[in-house]
């Protein structure tokens, strides 16, 4: 019976500090920083755009106090677009990027980067929209691929430093949610 008894105490204890090192992490901070935002939710909306040559897509978004700043992702498959590369440059991101659904002028903050979703290898690059714009916009723009069929991924973000929002972005793209859009969309 002692036996018992101190099994279970030290599973209460146990459990009991697990609990307060858990409410001191997610708790306030005591050195008076910011805790980090919540995982980013994302709600589905309807597609906003005319249906042009590519067809309609899926568009999500992300309410600022879940991704630091509001942000709309509008989500397309481009079968057959990427003529079979292996590697995507931000020229092929410019290119296919659905800018002209969004209207104005866009301009590239610099150089993309290599990303990954899921096993498709692509690349992300960054966007200013419609210069003296308010309030101000800006825009990820990610292109990946499975063969020769290209997902494009364009985030309007509100506010002029995407690079903030980036994370959450891939993160969504990377989600079972995406995956499994994608695995309809070009038939996998």
């Amino acid at each position: 019976m002692r036996r018992n008894a101190a099994v279970a105490v030290l599973v209460f204890g146990a459990l009991g500090g697990a609990a307060c090192a858990a409410a001191l992490l997610m708790g306030p901070r005591l050195d008076g920083a910011a805790a980090p935002p919540p995982k980013p939710v994302w709600t589905e909306m309807p597609w906003p755009f005319p249906i042009d040559q590519w067809g309609g897509g899926k568009a999500f978004r992300c309410k600022p106090e879940h991704c630091g700043a509001e942000v709309k992702l509008y989500l397309r498959a481009k079968i057959g677009f990427c003529d079979c590369v292996s590697a995507i440059d931000d020229d092929e991101v410019d290119r296919v990027a659905d800018f002209d659904l969004l209207g104005g002028d866009r301009a590239a903050l610099g150089a993309g980067q290599p990303v990954d979703v899921h096993w498709m290898q692509g690349r992300s690059r960054a966007y200013a929209l419609s210069a003296g714009a308010t309030p101000p916009r800006s825009a990820l723009a990610v292109a990946f691929h499975d063969r020769c069929d290209m997902m494009v991924a364009t985030a309007v973000i509100g506010g002029e430093q995407p690079a903030a929002q980036e994370a959450a972005v891939l993160a969504f793209l990377n989600s079972d949610t995406v995956l499994h859009w994608a695995e309809v969309a070009v038939g996998l």
